[in-house]
């Protein structure tokens, strides 16, 4: 059982680590009008999917549903500006990491990453 949990770690570790990446990559990179606002926005829940599994594997359950409700909570964050809020307006670091602009879409992403996460985890999980 111990051995179980040590791989099923190992393998949330490895796809934190290639989701994180993949993040970056489009951040530095892509410069479209689909990829980056909507892709990085599904991919970041599925980050912080994977990067809670990392630590906690079977302990948190429906992790998906608390994952959508945080980033509701940022993207809620954003409608009131709470980067100036907090006085981290001029910080370009800040303001990339907990974004500055609220769209309905990105809880739409945000929503499907979480879907996608569930899915591919039961899937996955039943094997």
């Amino acid at each position: 059982m111990k051995n179980n949990m040590l791989k099923l770690r190992a393998v949330y570790a490895v796809l934190f680590v290639a989701i994180f990446v993949i993040e970056v990559l489009i951040a530095l990179f892509v410069r479209d009008a689909f990829i980056r606002p909507y892709g990085g926005d599904i991919l970041v829940t599925i980050l912080i999917c994977c990067f809670v599994r990392i630590f906690l594997p079977e302990k948190v359950k429906l992790l998906p549903v608390w994952v959508f409700l945080f980033a509701l909570a940022v993207e809620i964050g954003q409608y009131f500006d709470y980067v100036s809020l907090l006085g981290l307006g001029d910080s370009k670091f800040f303001s990339i990491v907990l974004g500055t602009g609220f769209s309905i879409i990105d809880i739409f992403c945000y929503a499907l990453g979480c879907v996608i996460f569930f899915v591919c985890e039961k899937f996955w999980l039943k094997r």
